[in-house]
């Protein structure tokens, strides 16, 4: 597609293997992502054309930058050979810059170098950070489920879980259907690491290598789904995690809470009838509860639905609407909300994710815990006469 490559002579090389010192290189890659847009020349403030994403031969996944492509679409799946690529280092990383002196052209799934899974360092979820490529994992899948998501304009179907091992839990995000289901133990290879939403998360394509196995030592999901509660500091040193369980008290609720009204395409709360995506429209009711808790290590966020916000407080939401109507001020539903969940003890489980404002759970799970009064204050009584 381009001009003959400079010398010296590339060296055919894995993904895995590639080095600064071995540019320029030749390769053997498919693509995983990509994405074509423009940028200005400093120069001469012209546009030129860039096409960049993701490339993967099995070995490893390696992002890439392609200047001045052909006009013709690259699709996602496609195999291409490159010679004469350059190879650069960012943030400790090799990447791939195919120019003017690079010849790319298609080529056959069959010329993909062949990977032995045993030839991938094992690894553990807890060893893994966003990024990571090239290793192997053994894991129990907890949950799995179809979702359909718009890529581009195309509609796909991701299959989105959760693997546990001994060390921990992660998300998956799987975009080939090697037909999962959820408490088989698996051995996989070929997949990488990204961050989504502050926390890491396994990704896998048609390149990846997926093998049931026996159990072993690996947890059932009924026990990692059933953990203790675990303090609210710990949680927040470890910026939440894909099964997080804490137990406190109600100590407030953050607005919007009670009822509220949501724009019936993107669901998102809006306000004097304005969603902040699609303008105006009528919003749709709907019951949520935004609470506080607070376990004396320190506090979360924990968002519960319409069902565990009627089941909390004891009020559906056609009876919250008719509130509504005989004092027409939502804030008075708040309040009444408010009082009603506030000192109550909860055990929460579900999704932790962290941001700038401190640990907010999605529970799966909302458990009121009855606190047995004479019993707290024998205990208390028993603490400070063991402090005289």
């Amino acid at each position: 597609m381009t001009a003959e490559p400079s010398s010296p002579t590339p060296v055919e090389t894995r993904l895995r293997d590639l080095t600064p010192a071995r540019s320029p290189v030749e390769f053997v890659a498919r693509v995983v992502t990509c994405e074509r847009r423009e940028v200005t020349r400093r120069s001469d403030g012209s546009r030129r054309p860039v096409l960049s994403g993701l490339l993967s031969d099995g070995t490893a996944t390696v992002r890439f930058t392609w200047w001045d492509p052909p006009r013709e679409e690259i699709e996602r799946g496609l195999v291409l050979r490159a010679v004469g690529a350059e190879v650069q280092e960012f943030r400790g990383r090799p990447e791939i810059t195919l120019n003017w002196r690079t010849r790319v052209g298609p080529a056959s799934p069959a010329e993909l170098p062949r990977v032995d899974a045993e030839e991938i360092p094992f690894r553990t979820i807890r060893d893994l950070r966003s990024s990571d490529e090239g290793f192997r994992l053994e894991a129990r899948v907890v949950r799995i489920a179809p979702k359909t998501v718009t890529v581009g304009t195309e509609r796909r179907i991701v299959h989105e879980g959760l693997l546990a091992d001994r060390t921990g839990a992660i998300a998956l995000s799987s975009w080939s259907d090697f037909g999962l289901h959820a408490g088989e133990a698996v051995r996989i290879a070929g997949g990488y690491v990204r961050s989504f939403r502050g926390r890491p998360q396994l990704v896998l394509d048609e390149r990846s290598i997926v093998v049931r196995i026996d159990a072993g030592d690996l947890p059932e999901p009924a026990q990692l789904l059933a953990a203790p509660p675990r303090s609210i500091a710990e949680v927040e040193d470890e910026g939440g995690g894909e099964a997080v369980a804490v137990e406190g008290l109600v100590v407030g609720l953050l607005p919007p809470s009670g009822l509220v009204f949501r724009c019936p395409t993107c669901h998102r709360s809006v306000r004097s009838g304005i969603c902040r995506v699609h303008g105006q429209v009528e919003g749709e009711p709907d019951l949520r509860a935004r609470l506080v808790l607070d376990d004396g290590t320190g506090a979360l966020t924990v968002n519960a639905n319409r069902t565990d916000t009627e089941r909390l407080w004891g009020v559906t939401l056609e009876e919250a609407q008719a509130r509504l109507r005989n004092q027409p001020d939502p804030s008075l539903i708040e309040e009444q909300l408010l009082e009603a969940l506030l000192g109550r003890r909860l055990r929460v489980r579900g999704v932790g994710t962290h941001d700038d404002f401190g640990v907010t759970v999605t529970p799966e799970s909302i458990d009121r815990i009855d606190i047995d009064l004479d019993a707290a204050a024998e205990e208390l009584s028993a603490r400070l006469g063991e402090r005289r």
